[in-house]
């Protein structure tokens, strides 16, 4: 049995660069300061990680609780607004990819994204890539991407693999997938790594590297 995972931003949906904008913006909406977009600054680079540090660096963490909240729902709003009158374009072949896995029987799927799961399955759906069967774990189950990719392994639902393997497409994949032993896939050109596709359409080589 084979454990498949995946992030959902610049790894499945061409969601990055807007996702990044609303979360920035919903910072700005609630707390009244920018951010920048480098992630790689932050510990933990998931939606409450992220959050959890700027709160910190304010000196507002009595105040944690009211602020999360706020920010989440102006982020959740902000994503609505924003794939409700924007075409949401998958990353080419992620469909098709994900309809082959799953239809194996030895092979688990799930979701492990840094975002928080509202707004991660709002950008699935509008991308057409609706596999509401595929477990998701996500930044509102935990603000460390390690312990959310654990938590992914979980949901999918299988203890023994005979390979683990996570496709994403930032640094903060690569070093957790490090982390917990995972053959890790790169996705896209936003960095380089030994294993890595364009995209979907290279199915071949992306089920070579699962071992399938």
């Amino acid at each position: 049995m084979h454990l498949v995972l995946f992030d959902i931003d610049g790894t499945l949906v061409e969601s990055y660069d807007f996702d990044t904008e609303c979360f920035q913006a919903a910072i700005k909406d609630v707390l009244g300061i920018s951010i920048g977009p480098d992630w790689s600054r932050y510990h933990h680079v998931t939606d409450s990680g992220i959050l959890s540090e700027v709160v910190e660096e304010l000196g507002l963490h009595s105040d944690s609780e009211r602020i999360a909240k706020e920010v989440k729902e102006q982020f959740v709003s902000r994503v609505a607004d924003y794939v409700s009158c924007h075409e949401v374009s998958p990353i080419p072949g992620a469909y098709k990819f994900l309809s082959q896995l799953v239809s194996r029987q030895n092979v688990s799927v799930a979701f492990a994204t840094g975002g928080w799961a509202e707004s991660a399955r709002m950008k699935l759906n509008a991308a057409g890539i609706n596999f509401s069967a595929i477990p998701l774990a996500s930044s509102s189950d935990h603000y460390s991407r390690i312990e959310i990719m654990r938590l992914a392994e979980r949901l999918a639902g299988n203890g023994r693999y005979d390979s683990r393997t996570y496709f994403g497409d930032g640094p903060w994949d690569q070093k957790a997938s490090e982390t917990l032993g995972y053959n890790f896939v790169s996705v896209g050109n936003r960095i380089s790594s030994p294993q890595s596709i364009r995209d979907y359409t290279e199915a071949d080589v992306a089920l070579r590297y699962i071992g399938l």
